[in-house]
C-alpha cells in the first residue's frame, strides 16, 4: 500500500470514527470497533490522535464510562474529510467512465454493439451504466467481447473466433519447421 493509500485510510477511519461518535457520544471504544470492522486497539489508537490533535475530548460520564465530544475543530475536520471522500468517489467515477468509454470504442462498428460483462460490485455497476448510456447492448455470451472488472482494473477481452488459430509461443512455432 502506497504512502498516499495510507494517509486516505487513516483519514477516512478518522471520518468513520468523528461520525460515530456524533450519533453516539457514549459509544464505547470496543462498540466503535465492532460498527466499523476493525480492533479495540486500533480504535483507541485513533481516538488518542483525534484528542492530541484536540478534535475529540474525552469525558468521564460514569466510573467506567466515557463520553467523546467533538470539538469545533473536530466538526471541521469531519466536514473537510466528507468533501474530501466525495471528490475521490467522483474522481473515481469519472476515471472508470472515461475507461469505459475507451474500451466501447475499440468494440468493431460493423456488427450491433453489445458487449459481456464479467465482474460485480460498484465499479460494475458503473460499467453498466455507462454501456446503456452509449447504446451498447450487455448480453451474456461467448461470441461477443468482454469487459471484465477485477477491482479497479477494466479489460477488454476479444471473443476467439473459430477460423483464427491461437498461437500461444510464435518462437516454438517458429522453431518446429
Amino acid at each position: 500500500m502506497s504512502e498516499n493509500n495510507v494517509i486516505q485510510t487513516e483519514q477516512f477511519r478518522d471520518m468513520d470514527l468523528l461520525v460515530q461518535i456524533e450519533q453516539n457520544p457514549d459509544i464505547s471504544q470496543a462498540g466503535m470497533a465492532q460498527e466499523l470492522g476493525v480492533a479495540v486497539g486500533t480504535i483507541n489508537w485513533h481516538i488518542k490522535r483525534l484528542v492530541a490533535k484536540g478534535y475529540v475530548k474525552v469525558k468521564r460520564a460514569q466510573r467506567k464510562k466515557l463520553r467523546y465530544i467533538i470539538t469545533p475543530e473536530g466538526l471541521a475536520l469531519r466536514a473537510r474529510l466528507t468533501i474530501d471522500f466525495v471528490r475521490n468517489q467522483f474522481d473515481l467515477y469519472r476515471r472508470i467512465r472515461e475507461r469505459m468509454l475507451a474500451l466501447i470504442s475499440e468494440i468493431s462498428g460493423d456488427e450491433p454493439r453489445a458487449v459481456r460483462l464479467v465482474g460485480e460490485g460498484e465499479i460494475a455497476e458503473v460499467c453498466q451504466l455507462t454501456c446503456m448510456e452509449q447504446g451498447v447492448a450487455i448480453i451474456n455470451s461467448d461470441d461477443i467481447p468482454r469487459i471484465v472488472i477485477e477491482g479497479l482494473k477494466i479489460r477488454l477481452e476479444q471473443p476467439v473466433k473459430a477460423n483464427q488459430a491461437i498461437v500461444t509461443n510464435p518462437i516454438e512455432n517458429l522453431t518446429e519447421r
